[in-house]
């Protein structure tokens, strides 16, 4: 398996439609980052559930994904499965991200997600940030979108239980869900480990990759 790293990792974005998008879709790989780079600077965009219930536990879980980083939130107030519909305030929204920061990385949904929200912000990000490596991570859920990805971070079984633990303690919003349970969360990232010749793992889209081998 080829191993190719992105160099020095300074600044990481991650934005989700949704609170508790990056969380599911990239949180054990948050949780490694910040752990391995204390300091590390995350920019975060949500672009809804602001300003009420969804917000405190946004704020809460992703302080909790980043541990010792410089975290810097930002939860809008867009409607839920109405985005699409706001399009010139999230692509403002996305835009001013993008004058904040230079990231090395972003997390962002895939290009490919089912999920209206989730799709347009994916393309949102691949416009504003085009310079940058994008990895679009995924979401289970019952429109059966899931596919074969392209980048994988492998997690120590300590990260994977984490996440999940983390997960149902801080979003207590979502726990009615039928598919909010630690079995989906851990047997997702069982089957990505396969995938990649680890325990666990969280996989990611990419819609676009630069190289630097050398001459």
């Amino acid at each position: 398996m080829i191993r190719l790293g992105s160099g020095r990792l300074d600044r990481v974005v991650a934005v989700g439609a949704h609170c508790d998008d990056i969380a599911i879709g990239a949180g054990g790989t948050l949780l490694a980052m910040c752990l391995a780079r204390p300091g590390l600077r995350v920019d975060a965009l949500v672009l809804s559930g602001g300003g009420g219930e969804r917000e405190r536990e946004e704020r809460a879980a992703l302080a909790a994904f980043c541990p010792d980083a410089d975290l810097r939130l930002t939860v809008l107030k867009l409607p839920d499965g109405r985005i699409p519909a706001h399009w010139e305030e999230a692509k403002t929204a996305v835009e001013e991200l993008r004058t904040r920061t230079d990231p090395e990385l972003v997390l962002a949904p895939r290009t490919e997600d089912a999920h209206q929200d989730h799709r347009g912000l994916a393309r949102l990000m691949t416009t504003a940030f085009r310079d940058h490596l994008v990895l679009g991570y995924e979401i289970v859920k019952w429109d059966g979108d899931l596919g074969r990805m392209a980048a994988y971070q492998p997690l120590s079984p300590e990260t994977a239980e984490r996440k999940v633990r983390l997960l149902q303690e801080h979003y207590p919003s979502q726990r009615h869900r039928p598919w909010y349970d630690r079995e989906a969360f851990l047997g997702l990232a069982r089957i990505r480990g396969i995938e990649c010749n680890a325990r666990y793992a969280e996989a990611f889209a990419v819609t676009k990759l630069t190289l630097d081998l050398g001459d």
